[in-house]
């Protein structure tokens, strides 16, 4: 599948109560890796290992937690002022901002915007590439499966957020009508059916680039979320959390819904961080896949097939 529009998730940035405590978190426990620090603005740029951007999260000390914003990776930089110009024009948005050139280092400039739900999303064409240490002979030349001095759990990407707020419809407008996002699973609740209270969109073939469930509430964060390979994977980094004395959220288990396999659990600061597997291919002739309110305990952890009422409320 041709890949035009938005590409992908292009970072989140996330605010820390205390950025050393965050970063060891980040980087020894997750596993990832930094690439900048912006000390006049308390940032640290990271990435994880096969993300082959400058980096991936931003996290930023503050005095309360959550996620500032999400960035998403256009195709180039006409594509970046079409949409900029469409969102715009949608009436869906606000809050609309043109972030410089060199104000995320080794980035281009970004069109900032505030979607139905309160979140903050922002579009970018230009970001250097670094490649994943894993070339013997350049960066992409007779590559290794995997970079050496890999710590923690390791996953290879930044893959997904799921948000919290009320405007689904707005939202769904907004992501497939503006910005080209397909619906690949919906959760539908009421006494006909018809009720839409989880949105699980996607840009790629994936089976989710960003997840939205309806709460009334605006701009709150559930969790950004990191692809590792196997399940196998996610049982040894379940390890790694028990080890490290890391606060485990829920799992390793199964989601319904993207067939994910997940285990989910806190940073120092509060903000829930999951690294999952598995998943599906979407394409652009798939059809949205459907959960009912009577199956929610299945579709969210399907192993089980109850509800987790911390899961659904702990939000920053």
């Amino acid at each position: 599948m041709a890949l035009t529009g938005v590409l992908r998730p292009g970072h989140v940035a996330l605010r820390v109560l205390n950025l050393e405590t965050a970063l060891h978190h980040y980087t020894k426990v997750l596993g990832l890796i930094e690439t900048a620090r912006d000390e006049k603005t308390k940032r640290v740029f990271l990435k994880a290992w096969d993300d082959f951007d400058h980096h991936t999260v931003v996290l930023r000390e503050a005095d309360r937690s959550g996620m500032d914003y999400m960035g998403w990776k256009v195709d180039s930089q006409a594509t970046l002022k079409k949409l900029a110009a469409d969102i715009e024009n949608s009436g869906l948005c606000a809050g609309f901002e043109w972030i410089p050139a060199g104000e995320h280092p080794n980035t281009g400039e970004r069109f900032r915007f505030t979607i139905p739900t309160g979140h903050s999303m922002e579009l970018f064409a230009e970001k250097d590439y670094v490649g994943n240490g894993c070339g013997t002979d350049g960066p992409d030349v007779n590559p290794d499966p995997w970079p050496d001095g890999l710590q923690g759990i390791a996953p290879a990407h930044f893959d997904h957020c799921l948000l919290y707020g009320d405007d689904l419809e707005g939202v769904l407008k907004l992501f497939q009508e503006v910005l080209g996002f397909s619906l690949a699973e919906q959760v539908m609740a009421g006494p006909d059916g018809d009720f839409i209270i989880g949105a699980f969109l996607t840009c790629s073939n994936k089976a989710h680039d960003v997840a939205f469930i309806r709460q009334p509430v605006k701009d709150k964060f559930h969790h950004a979320s990191f692809l590792l390979g196997s399940w196998e994977h996610v049982l040894r980094a379940a390890d790694i959390l028990s080890r490290t004395k890391t606060s485990i959220d829920i799992g390793p288990t199964r989601h319904g819904i993207t067939r994910g396999e997940t285990i989910y659990f806190f940073d120092p600061s509060g903000n829930r961080n999951e690294v999952f597997a598995g998943g599906y291919s979407h394409y652009p002739d798939k059809r949205t896949v459907t959960w009912t309110e009577s199956e929610l305990g299945a579709a969210i952890f399907y192993h089980d097939r109850k509800l987790n009422e911390a899961f659904l409320s702990v939000l920053t």
